[in-house]
């Protein structure tokens, strides 16, 4: 089960590692994406604690709950083509007069 997490700064959705560190044995964020993660390094800003633990929880519990269907709730019940008029039935053309 992976955890996808979603940046509080640009509001992109990104899958970090399982274990939250990277190859290089820096630690991943649940709360900024890489490009994020690297410019609030530079800036010195250090990751808020009860952030990430609230990040960390709402992925946990986004992943563990059931998955929702994209289909709607009732079905589709609209006909597949316009409904017959009286009009049209009666005699072929009979809606439109042609120009001559």
């Amino acid at each position: 089960m992976r955890l996808l997490f979603q940046c509080t700064e640009c509001g992109v959705h990104y899958l970090p590692p399982e274990g939250l560190g990277y190859a290089d044995g820096s630690p991943a964020s649940p709360l900024w994406c890489t490009e994020h993660q690297a410019a609030m390094r530079e800036l010195g800003v250090t990751e808020p604690p009860a952030a990430a633990a609230l990040a960390l929880l709402g992925a946990r519990q986004r992943a563990a709950a059931p998955p929702t269907e994209d289909r709607p709730s009732r079905p589709d019940v609209r006909p597949s083509r316009p409904a017959r008029t009286r009009r049209g039935a009666t005699a072929p053309g009979s809606g439109r007069s042609r120009l001559h």
